[in-house]
Parts: C-alpha cells; sequence; structure tokens
C-alpha cells in the first residue's frame, strides 16, 4: 500500500513551467482548461486487483484568500476491496489555488492511513516569499508552533501544481524535453525534473484519446524498474485532462485509470 500511495504522490506532483506574463507583482497565466465545478474521478489498481479511488473536485464557489481570487480545490482518496482491510486510507488534500497566476495561497491535507494520523496546514505569502507551516499533534491534541520557510517566487504545493501543469502549452515542448519547478511539501523545497516522452493514442473507460505521454525523472531505487518507469498520459487538448498513471515495479505495475470527467462552468 506504500507503493500504491508514493505512485498517487507523484501523480499529483506532474508539473511544468512556462513563460507567464507579470502583473502587479503575481503572474498572469492564461486558463481555458478547467473552471469551478469540475469533478474527475480515478481508480487505482494492481494487475486485476482494486486497490483504492480517488476524486478531484473544484467547489462550485470561488473563494479570496490574500486579497486574490482562488478555487477550493480538493483531491480525496480512499482505499478500497481487500486492501481497506489492511491498511484503511481515508484522505484528503486541498489548496486554494489563485484564479489568475494559477499559484496556491493555502494548502492543506488530513491523512488517516491505518493508525497513522497527519493533520497540516501551510499558508504561502508570495510578496515575502514566505511559507508558513503547522501541524497538529494528535498526542496533545493541539497545534504545534507555527514554522516559517523562505520560498522561490511561484513555488507549488502539491495539488496546485497539478493544475498548472494543463494551463501549459505543450504544442512548444520537444521529445525529450526536461523542465523542473520548485515545489513545497512537507517542510521541503523539491525541485521536479519530468520528461516528456512523446504523444499517442491511449485506450481509456472514456473511450480512445490522443494524448501527452511524460515521465518524472526517478534517482536510482529500488522500488520502480528502469527509465521512464512511472508515464503519465494527459489528453492533448484545451482541457488537457490525466487520464492514466503507470508505474513499472520490480514486481508487477500499479495503474491510476480515469473513471469519469465532469466539466465546470465559467
Amino acid at each position: 500500500m506504500k507503493t500504491v500511495r508514493s505512485v498517487i504522490a507523484l501523480f499529483i506532483l506532474l508539473v511544468f513551467v512556462s513563460g507567464d506574463e507579470i502583473r502587479n507583482g503575481y503572474r498572469s497565466v492564461k486558463n481555458r482548461s478547467f473552471q469551478s465545478g469540475e469533478v474527475l474521478t480515478y481508480k487505482v489498481h494492481y494487475g486485476f486487483i482494486s486497490a483504492a479511488t480517488a476524486e478531484l473536485t473544484i467547489s462550485d464557489k470561488l473563494y479570496r484568500l490574500n486579497d486574490r481570487k482562488c478555487y477550493k480545490i480538493e483531491v480525496m482518496g480512499r482505499s478500497v476491496g481487500m486492501f481497506d482491510l489492511f491498511l484503511r486510507i481515508r484522505d484528503t488534500w486541498g489548496t486554494y489555488l489563485d484564479t489568475s497566476a494559477i499559484i496556491t495561497h493555502k494548502f492543506y491535507r488530513k491523512i488517516e492511513e491505518g493508525k497513522y494520523r497527519k493533520n497540516e496546514v501551510v499558508e504561502f505569502d508570495h510578496e515575502s516569499h514566505m511559507a508558513y507551516s503547522k501541524s497538529f499533534d494528535n498526542r496533545k491534541q493541539q497545534w504545534k508552533p507555527t514554522k516559517t520557510f523562505e520560498v522561490p517566487d511561484n513555488v507549488q504545493d502539491l495539488v496546485s501544481a497539478y493544475y498548472y501543469i494543463r494551463t501549459l502549452n505543450f504544442k512548444e515542448l520537444k521529445e525529450g524535453e526536461i523542465i523542473s519547478i520548485d515545489t513545497f511539501f512537507d517542510e521541503e523545497l523539491y525541485d521536479f525534473s519530468i520528461k516528456f516522452v512523446g504523444r499517442e493514442v491511449v485506450k481509456t473507460k472514456l473511450g480512445k484519446i490522443r494524448s501527452l505521454v511524460l515521465s518524472p525523472i526517478m534517482p536510482e531505487n529500488s522500488l520502480f524498474d528502469g527509465e521512464n518507469a512511472i508515464r503519465f498520459w494527459i489528453s492533448d487538448d484545451v482541457n488537457k485532462v490525466p487520464l492514466k498513471v503507470k508505474a513499472e515495479l520490480l514486481v508487477g505495475a500499479v495503474e491510476i485509470d480515469i473513471q469519469s470527467f465532469k466539466k465546470g462552468v465559467k
């Protein structure tokens, strides 16, 4: 189950950098790919065994943080079937995403995995390049002191990163091109690199769809099998919807497949 969780996290991390117009200290990103009210659902499976489900939703309502208009987006995952008997997972990850700059103003996650619990909130001040992180002490039943971190321009959290990728112009990418981005997670700053593998048609529950294929560059490890061990298929259209993830392990493969797509409304 730890392997399944790792693949889901990598799914959220898939993100790229592009040139954006800067206005009033914030960049301005053109977004025609998603809107309020969108819902995406996925199934996670290991071979023929269903392991978990995931749902990604954008609230119908807009919020205001740091005097900026924001989408509220949540990613909810839960184990199913026999996996649920061995390790019950009920996870919620969320972000308040700037509707214009497509950057996070607040990230949170509530993790329930077996007996493990984690409740974390990170608030971002992009003008001062600071992140403020706090977590809940389950033993003392109170919030721990807030920690402060310096962060670079347009830093992303794991959820906001996933939505930012959908705003990019993939026509400018060449096969084999590698792009990186700074992402803040678990009180650390990460530099992730992803390779554009190419284009192909992928078979999904929604039909055969033209897609972009991408692969995060992974350090040598004992979990994944070879180069391009993790691949992502994203619809090659204006919506750029993630359709499928496949992680080749030393023993078998874990896959995440789209089940439904409800388009939002402006």
